[in-house]
């Protein structure tokens, strides 16, 4: 299982340019959190803060009951080895094939033979829709290549913490879907504790548990999903419907002048270029994909929601019900469709134990899963319980050996 990464009062300058200030935040166990901005508030920074390539100020990072701000080189070392980062822009050795570049964290921090090394590798390129272009040096591929064979290195260890610095930049809607869709199905076998920066709102409205947004150098909310979804805060809501009326300008600081401007503008009718999409609405988080363990993030994560609950404005308490309502919904369907494949794979002679694809659902370049995706009863439209997973099939260890 993931580790708690727990930060607080976390301050960080370069110079005397502050780039944020007392950011404290608690990333759950196991869960996929997601970190939104407007682009320069350091959503980067704060990413390489967590894993000790750069010191704060002020501040501190726990992850496994140690302070990576106060450690010793050794002990810091030693905590890296919980972490898969996937950088920007990749950060891939221009001079090795994307094979060595995969290879290197598996090469540097075990003993494993070269044979078992390169079943994992290939194992991991076939993951992220690289298999034939393991051969290729980085300046050979394009951005998004790049992008997807970094994510396969950062997999290679099967962290228990996995950093994502803005996985969709660089990919094509079709394979932004891929690798958001991947990163579930990782955290519903290992469950890996993931933290995505993103600017994709389709991301950070149907990925992630939790969602934070930093702002004007401070932490705005951090949370469950439904509460910032649901938020009323208007720079929260100006973020996600991409509209340029709000407190969010070109610049960090909006003047009041051009703001004034602006609200003369929204009276007379003029649209501010954002999405119409209704975000009163939350929509169903992505499931795993069939044959895939049940993330155990999700009992954790009602549990939550479900407390929180009675203290969020009305409107919010019922798009959070007909969500949880829809996501069960969704659940149940899953199921019904592996169990009629399990079905289909007896009665054609294959085994009972194995889930088999008819229309190509399983992710490409991988092998089809061989555990049913256990799910829970439908839960009623009107309650807000959490789920019991707790009898269900748990979810296998999923590591390469």
């Amino acid at each position: 299982m993931g580790v708690e990464v727990s930060v607080e009062g976390l301050t960080k300058s370069f110079g005397s340019q502050n780039i944020w200030r007392d950011v404290t935040m608690t990333l759950p166990a196991g869960e996929v959190s997601a970190l939104l901005g407007p682009s320069g508030t350091g959503k980067s920074v704060f990413l390489k803060t967590l894993i000790g390539l750069l010191h704060p100020e002020q501040g501190s990072v726990i992850i496994d009951g140690t302070d990576i701000t106060q450690c010793s080189a050794k002990e810091l070392y030693e905590i890296r080895k919980l972490f898969g980062v996937l950088f920007q822009d990749g950060a891939l050795f221009g001079s090795m094939s994307l094979y060595d570049n995969i290879a290197f964290p598996l090469r540097e921090h075990t003993k494993k033979k070269e044979d078992e090394v390169r079943d994992i590798v290939m194992e991991k390129i076939d993951l992220v829709g690289l298999a034939g272009a393991e051969d290729k040096l980085p300046g050979e591929i394009s951005g998004g290549m790049r992008k997807r064979a970094g994510l396969a290195r950062a997999l290679v260890l099967d962290p228990q913490i996995i950093l994502c610095d803005e996985p969709d930049s660089g990919l094509d809607p079709v394979r932004t879907a891929y690798i958001s869709q991947l990163l579930i199905d990782i955290n519903a076998q290992i469950d890996a504790t993931i933290l995505i920066v993103t600017h994709n709102i389709n991301i950070a409205r149907t990925i992630p548990d939790n969602i934070g947004m930093l702002f004007r150098k401070e932490l705005v909310m951090f949370g469950p999903r439904e509460q910032l979804l649901t938020s009323e805060q208007p720079v929260v809501k100006q973020f996600l419907s991409g509209d340029r009326f709000g407190p969010i300008g070109m610049s960090e600081e909006k003047d009041e002048a051009v703001q004034k401007q602006e609200e003369a503008m929204q009276a007379a009718g003029i649209g501010g270029g954002g999405t119409k999409d209704d975000f009163s609405e939350i929509i169903p988080q992505v499931q795993p994909n069939p044959g895939m363990p049940e993330r155990k993030a999700i009992k954790r994560h009602r549990e939550r929601v479900h407390n929180m609950l009675p203290d969020l404005p009305p409107n919010a308490q019922d798009a959070i019900r007909r969500s949880m309502a829809e996501e069960d919904r969704m659940r149940d369907e899953m199921a019904a469709h592996v169990d009629e494949q399990q079905t289909v794979a007896v009665g054609a002679g294959q085994g009972s134990g194995e889930w088999t694809s008819a229309g190509g659902d399983d992710y490409p370049g991988s092998d089809a899963p061989t555990q049913s995706w256990a799910t829970p009863p439908a839960a009623d439209s009107t309650t807000t319980q959490p789920i019991d997973t707790g009898r269900h099939q748990q979810p296998t260890d999923g590591r390469s050996h």
